[in-house]
Formats: C-alpha cells, sequence, structure tokens
C-alpha cells in the first residue's frame, strides 16, 4: 500500500502482532514509508499479506477518533471503495486492513495520465453514496479548534496569519448560508489516499472520515494535488455529472480555506508527533501557497463567483 522501508522493526511492533488472531504465524514483518499520524507496517502471514497502522499519541490533539475510523473504515469497504477491516484493538490504537495489491497514485499521475481524474471522480461518488458515516468533518470548527490549541500551547504561528484569517472566515460564511447535504467523506484526500489496481480506484485512510459536504472533499483534493484550474474544472464536472460554474467557485473556496487550516494542523503537529518527518516545511508550503490568493485577485475573484449562486 506504500513503499517499504528496511528500518528496523520495533519489539513493540511483534509484540502487537502476538495480540491479533489473524496475523498469527506471521512469516515476515516490514516498516513502511508515508504516514504522518501513524507508522505503519505489512505483516506477511501464510494467509498473504495484511496492512498495520499503529496511531501516533500526537492525534489526541488533532481531534482523531480511532473508533470511528475503525467503523468509518468498515463502511466504505461496504461502499465498495474501502479495504476490509481485519482487526481492531482500541487500546493500542492499532488498525488492521487487507493488503491491497496496487499501485499507489501521486499528484503527478493526475497529469500525466489523461482520464484519471475521472476515474477518481467516479470512486468518490460511490463513497459519497455509501453507508453513512459515524461523526461530522465541519472544517471551519476543526480549523478553529486547531488554531485554539496553537496558541495555548505557544506552536509556531506564521507571521500575518491572525490577520488573514477574517478572510477565510468570510469564506466559510459565505459557504455556510447555502450549505450542501453532507456525505460519506474521507476528508484527506491527498493522491497518495488512492489507490489504482488496473480495474478500480481504491481510497484509504479514513482517520479524518466523517460526513461532511463533497465539495470540501473536491476542493481539499484539488489542493493537496495541486490541480490547475482547468484540472479542478475537470473533476468537478464528471463528479455532479455537468458543468456547474457554481460547484467549482465552492471547491476553489474550500480549497483556500483547506490550505489555511492544515496550517495549524502541521504546527501541532510539528510540537507533539513522535514522527520523524519536517512537519514545519510542509506546514509552510500550505502558507506559501495560500498567502498570496487570500491576499490577491483570486479571493475576490472566488468570493464574488459564491455571491452570484
Amino acid at each position: 500500500m506504500t513503499r517499504r522501508s528496511p528500518n528496523l522493526i520495533p519489539k513493540d511492533a511483534s509484540l502487537l502482532i502476538t495480540k491479533i488472531p489473524a496475523l498469527g504465524g506471521a512469516t515476515g514483518i516490514q516498516k513502511l514509508e508515508g504516514g504522518l499520524t501513524n507508522t505503519n507496517y505489512r505483516v506477511d502471514t501464510p494467509n498473504g499479506p495484511c496492512f498495520m497502522r499503529v496511531s501516533d499519541n500526537s492525534a489526541n490533539l488533532l481531534g482523531i477518533n480511532r473508533k470511528f475510523e475503525k467503523i468509518n473504515t468498515e463502511r466504505a469497504h461496504q461502499a465498495g471503495v474501502g479495504p476490509a477491516v481485519i482487526d481492531f484493538l482500541p487500546a493500542e490504537k492499532v488498525l488492521v486492513i487487507e493488503w491491497i495489491n496496487a499501485r499507489t497514485l501521486h499528484a503527478e499521475d493526475f497529469k500525466s495520465q489523461p482520464g484519471l481524474l475521472i476515474e477518481i471522480a467516479a470512486a468518490l461518488r460511490k463513497l459519497h453514496s455509501g453507508p453513512k458515516f459515524e461523526g461530522e468533518f465541519n472544517f471551519p470548527k476543526v480549523r478553529t479548534r486547531y488554531l485554539e490549541t496553537v496558541l495555548q500551547n505557544g506552536f509556531y504561528l506564521p507571521e500575518g496569519y491572525l490577520t488573514l484569517q477574517p478572510l477565510v472566515i468570510a469564506l466559510e460564511k459565505k459557504l455556510a448560508a447555502n450549505p450542501e447535504e453532507t456525505v460519506p467523506c474521507n476528508n484527506d484526500l491527498l493522491a497518495e489516499n488512492f489507490m489504482q489496481d488496473g480495474n478500480k480506484i481504491w481510497i484509504i485512510d479514513y482517520e479524518y472520515a466523517a460526513q461532511n459536504e463533497p465539495s470540501f472533499e473536491i476542493g481539499n483534493l484539488a489542493s493537496e494535488s495541486v490541480l490547475s484550474d482547468g484540472e479542478l474544472a475537470k473533476l468537478c464536472d464528471a463528479y455532479w455529472q455537468n458543468h456547474l460554474p457554481s460547484k467549482i467557485a465552492r471547491a476553489m473556496a474550500w480549497s483556500m480555506i483547506a490550505r489555511f487550516g492544515w496550517v495549524m494542523w502541521a504546527s501541532i503537529q510539528e510540537a507533539a508527533s513522535s514522527i520523524d518527518f519536517d512537519f514545519r516545511s510542509w506546514g509552510q508550503k500550505k502558507w506559501d501557497s495560500v498567502l498570496p490568493e487570500l491576499t490577491g485577485d483570486r479571493y475576490i475573484k472566488v468570493l464574488n463567483a459564491l455571491n452570484q449562486y
């Protein structure tokens, strides 16, 4: 599901395996690269490989509900786009799911593979029409909570961040005045959370999954994969099965709001996570991307477009 790493496996990972019947008789354990809130492993068993993720304690500050993650992963599987859950150890924060023999996608694939965004849109429609998810992911509330955590703890805050917050709030209020019906959303769709096996597109990683409006899903996906306006329009048209400028504008607004909010996610992770990753640089890229949009013509363009609908 992700690339393998030659890193040594901690003893505690081997101990966890002894608590999971499906992993009995494991013939090999390999730590995998990737995962900003989890440590991931491939566990080989006589019945085939499994994927095991062990959550980092920083998830508590991020508001991740691991019980909901397990339930929503099961429901995504029922919808036909997610892997099956094999076992779950809530006390140890361990989730074991089936291993998917598929290729992990990357942002550049959306540009190099004609038609891939059409397939992605179909997979999203499948997920969004599936069983209702537990929980609600209201990003303005999530964003505000992240900011409060940063301010209360003195975590890193980019210069000018609070000054620009009223612009983001104005977008959020405009969207809230005409909300979409919520659907089961992944809410964290970077390109690497899609996998392609030649027959279908899989969607993985449901730790932020909950009910949300589909335009957030699309806008956040566009943000994470740096889609051009043309690519975003193509994705929207394929998802809505129609060319709807109002939906494109809505996704653009969510893209800005998402990048602004995820900057605070990165600040929390930098201070609290035990995972070896440069969260400051990750968040800085989000900030450097959204700053010129919020202070330039794009913000006015998007706000005016929202005012038309």
